[in-house]
């Protein structure tokens, strides 16, 4: 049978939640899409435009369409997770941490082994986790040894072969490591408390523990037994620096998930915090790569199915930044202040730490890709019409109304090229005219490269706010480049970016990477112009100096600054010395004025 028309397929969508699966002309998987309305939603891949390439792309390549009715939009949300995971389409988003998580298994036996594994044996016995690093479980395993004396050797230690004698305590035992139930030295109704304290350990609650040593300390002080006393109250130290090192939020915080997502370009990354007792008893960031710009609305709820699903977590309350679409029978807390705030602000603050650590290895590793995502990201933020990949930046210097000068600074790629910087003393204004000097340093700089044939940049930055790009703007005006060339100014006081015929400035994120470049530029701009002015008013100080002297022209003047470096090391020289370089009449001349 021929497969029907992709309008007849869309006309005979229901309405209802479901989730939605495009296929291409192989009958291959190409995406999967959950929707309130299944109906309004894959009809709008068909009308919109759209600003995405790879958005068009997949419209262009879908041949037909499958859909499931689910009751809700949660429950659609669960289906479109699980299908993700098992068909991995092409142009859906990529969870970039598929791996196998470890473990602790209380093991079920009769005196329970506690270790660490990667694999689930449906024995009966007991698992917590997954942990997300090996680390966390070595940690929490020494604080369980040095508080708890547990065995761990493998032996069955059955009722019947315990009584018969079939084993011998092992070094453990002497090491007080072990109570050596092997040989009966420890009942089982003692291990098995050892092991529920175990559990609430695992689960973030040390109160029973410590409440429970606390009481057995109090029992050996009145009976002199100070030895074991202080035993126990080394356990107790133990325990209580754990739990301060763990709990950094109001303990009536109880078994909470926290989710927040820190989103680029390319990736998004979703930090999940486990809160249990007042104690963050898990961390975990999930990368994200995108695939068609997606919102950050629909990857933090499929986020939160995958992370809740992965760590197998029943909490009924969770704290977001914003309303999402999650299971119906969980509370969704959005924090507006307080202790509940502040967990949210560590949760995002963990999730911008692994997508700074991802940007610093990239760097490293795939330096090009550093390029390509910082280029791209600064076309978006700027409104450019290209990526920005060669850039100059503009800053006048008059100190006092003297010497004015300008700089151009030059960045390939985001990066300075200082082999094109370029410094221009004002000749056309007199006086302190910041913007008089502007029109005059960017005509004289583009006529240049004009005249040259050199490649123009794709985006100029002016040092300074509406009045400068004014400024800026005639001379590109009078060279017949406005419109060619892309040009901000940047206000020094907020930060304020301007485009030319806006009077609204544009506030970029202050941790946004494209603001650090255009700081960059100006700082770099702002350094390399006062240096340049600095030279000049000091070298115009030292000419005046010298030529009140008569008789001394400026080759002279030249000739000895050459020679000495400084004005200083000429009035210090001897008259020899100075009659070496200039002669002595001139030298004659020059000593007897400075002695």
């Amino acid at each position: 049978m021929q497969e029907p028309s992709l309008e007849l397929q869309l006309s005979t969508l229901p309405n209802n939640p479901g989730v939605y699966q495009f296929y291409d002309a192989e009958d291959k998987i190409l995406y999967v899409g959950k929707a309130k309305n299944l109906k309004k939603r894959v009809s709008s891949y068909f009308t919109k435009n759209h600003e995405i390439g790879k958005t068009r792309v997949l419209v262009k390549k879908i041949r037909s369409i499958k859909h499931i009715v689910v009751p809700t939009e949660s429950d659609a949300l669960l289906l479109e997770n699980n299908l993700i995971k098992k068909y991995q389409p092409r142009y859906n988003v990529l969870l970039k941490d598929d791996k196998s998580y470890p473990w602790i298994c209380i093991k079920n036996e009769r005196f329970p082994r506690i270790f660490p594994t990667r694999r689930h044996i449906k024995d009966g016995s007991e698992y917590f986790g997954p942990y997300t690093s090996m680390k966390t479980v070595k940690t929490l395993l020494d604080l369980i040894k040095s508080v708890y004396p547990l065995r761990t050797c493998n032996y069955d230690l059955s009722k019947e072969k315990i009584e018969s004698g079939k084993y011998k305590v092992c070094l453990e035992y002497h090491l007080k490591n072990c109570k050596g139930p092997c040989e009966d030295y420890q009942d089982v109704e003692e291990y098995h408390r050892q092991i529920q304290e175990i559990r609430e350990i695992l689960k973030g609650n040390f109160k029973s523990s410590l409440q429970y040593f606390k009481n057995q300390m109090k029992i050996f002080a009145e009976e002199m037994r100070f030895e074991e006393a202080q035993d126990i109250k080394e356990k107790v130290a133990v325990l209580e620096n754990y739990q301060v090192r763990t709990t950094i939020v109001n303990p009536k915080i109880n078994n909470v998930d926290v989710f927040s997502i820190i989103s680029d370009e390319s990736f998004a990354y979703v930090n999940y915090l486990q809160l249990s007792h007042g104690s963050i008893i898990r961390s975990h960031t999930l990368e994200i790569k995108k695939k068609l710009d997606e919102l950050d609305v629909d990857l933090l709820a499929m986020a939160i199915v995958e992370i809740r699903q992965r760590f197998k977590s029943l909490t009924k309350e969770i704290y977001v930044p914003f309303l999402v679409a999650v299971e119906q029978d969980v509370k969704i807390t959005i924090p507006k202040l307080g202790d509940k705030k502040r967990i949210l602000e560590l949760s995002e603050r963990n999730a911008k730490l692994q997508r700074q650590e991802r940007f610093n290895q990239i760097k490293i590793m795939d330096p090009d890709r550093h390029t390509n995502r910082l280029m791209a990201q600064m076309k978006k933020d700027l409104r450019l019409s290209g990526e920005p990949r060669h850039i100059e930046c503009f800053d006048n210097s008059n100190i006092q109304g003297t010497n004015p000068v300008a700089a151009c600074v030059v960045f390939k790629d985001g990066k300075p090229s200082k082999k094109e910087y370029r410094h221009y003393n004002i000749k056309t204004v007199d006086g302190p005219d910041d913007f008089a000097s502007m029109e005059e340093v960017v005509f004289r700089r583009y006529k240049r490269l004009l005249e040259e044939g050199d490649p123009l940049p794709q985006l100029i930055v002016i040092d300074g706010g509406k009045g400068q790009l004014s400024s800026a703007l005639k001379s590109l005006d009078l060279l017949g480049l406005r419109g060619k060339i892309a040009i901000i100014g940047i206000a020094k006081r907020l930060e304020e970016i301007y485009f030319p015929g806006d009077s609204i400035p544009l506030y970029l994120d202050k941790k946004s990477e494209s603001l650090k470049v255009i700081q960059f530029l100006r700082n770099e701009a702002h350094r390399f112009g006062i240096t340049f002015h600095r030279n000049k008013r000091s070298a115009g100080a030292i000419s005046s100096e010298l030529e009140t002297i008569e008789g001394i022209g400026g080759k002279t003047i030249e000739d000895l600054l050459k020679k000495f470096k400084s004005v200083k090391r000429i009035k210090e020289a001897s008259l020899e010395h100075l009659a070496e370089t200039i002669g002595m009449a001139r030298a004659k001349k020059i000593y007897e004025n400075f002695h």
